[in-house]
This record gives structure tokens, sequence and C-alpha cells, in this order.
């Protein structure tokens, strides 16, 4: 079956700019955040990972490792490294995993199982299909999924407002609604009764409906 959220991230052992990563012991008890591309060396994805690099420090104080897949061998890896620098001011500072026999692009679902078993002579446009993000819980679980297509590139302020969410969700039981920013109110999750709602929320909440109820941000 298809990955979707709550399944279990694949585990995989591949090797990668910062050596083999044994993906679910490199987890730990962090969060992740696992972004492919399609090949190295292509425009719009050169800058993700420039800015990927630069919002670093936004991660890891939530406690989340970054790590990108690419369909090319480790050492174009450590050659793109230096466009990526050049474009954007600062070189990958997270491993980006080589995936030359398409075998990890296939464990996520991001290629299909006929594709082949090797990178060589495949273009950008036969791996389009490799532009997912997942961010993966402490428990390994698949918390989001995002596809974009390869002329788009990903809106990383976005990512971290979702893992603010998801963080959350996971500490304090509590959802965000729509358009939710840092600091805005919060929705009361619908497996937390009012009983054990008036103990956390004192105050009380707003309630314009009878399974909507909003109270202050907790602390992330």
């Amino acid at each position: 079956m298809p990955l979707s959220i709550n399944s279990i991230a694949p585990d995989f052992a591949g090797q990668s700019t910062q050596g083999t990563i044994r993906f679910h012991d490199w987890i730990g008890d962090d969060w992740c955040v696992l972004f492919s591309h399609p090949k190295d060396f292509t425009p719009v994805c050169t800058t993700e990972l420039g800015v990927v690099a630069r919002m670093k420090p936004e991660f890891d104080r939530r406690r989340v490792k970054l790590i990108g897949l690419s369909i090319d061998p480790v050492a174009d890896h450590t050659n793109w490294a230096a466009d990526i620098e050049i474009a954007s001011g600062v070189a990958p500072n997270y491993p980006l995993i080589g995936d030359t026999d398409l075998s990890i692009a296939k464990l996520f679902g991001m290629l299909p199982a006929d594709a082949g078993d090797s990178s060589d002579g495949r273009t950008a446009a036969d791996n389009a299909t490799a532009r997912t993000l997942f961010v993966i819980g402490p428990d390994k679980r698949i918390k989001l999924t995002i596809s974009y297509p390869m002329t788009t590139g990903r809106d990383f302020n976005e990512v971290l407002r979702v893992i603010d969410s998801l963080q959350l969700t996971a500490r304090h039981q509590l959802a965000t609604p729509a358009n939710w920013q840092q600091g805005e109110d919060v929705v009361i999750v619908p497996s937390v009764s009012d009983d054990e709602a008036r103990k956390r929320y004192p105050e009380g909440w707003k309630s314009p409906l009878p399974y909507l109820r909003l109270v202050r941000q907790q602390s992330a």
C-alpha cells in the first residue's frame, strides 16, 4: 500500500554526504524532514537546498533533523554543494543521500517499481515524481507529505508552520485552524472532553459551534 499519514516511515541504510545513514537510528528521538530531488544541478532544487541550509537553526530549535535525497551519486552531491553555496551563500549543512539504484525513492513510493535500478541515463523529467517532502515524528511515523512539481519551489516557512502545529498537538492536544500563525487561537481536539478541558482551561474557551472550542495558544 502507498505510504500515508501515520504510516511507519521505511527504514533504510544509504550513503550520504555525511557517511552511511541508518535512517531510524539517525532520527533517534527527534523529528525529521526528508525532502527529495529528481536530480543534481537542477535550478529549483539548488535554491531549495540553500534555503534549507540557511533556515537550519529554526529546525534545530524545534529538534528537527534535516536530510535530503537526490537520485544521483554522492560524489555529484559534493560537487553540487559548491554551486548551492554560490547561488545562496551557504552550502548544505545536513546530509544529502545518494540513491543511484533508485531503491530509497521506490521504498517511499516516489518512483514506480519498474523504474529500473540505476540513475545512469535518467533525466530530471524521468524522476519528476521524486519531489516529495516528508515530516516524520520521533515515533518514526509520517506526519505530513507534500509533493511539488519540479517548477515550483517549496515553501519551507510553511513546513515550519506545520511542524509547530504538529508539535503543539503532540504536547498539548491542541489543533490549529485554517491559516493559523504562532500566537493565534488554537482548537481543543475532540478527544479532550469538556470536563477535562475545564480542568486545563479554567478561564474557559470560545465555542461558536458545540464541536469547535477555541483557546489561547499554549507554549510550544
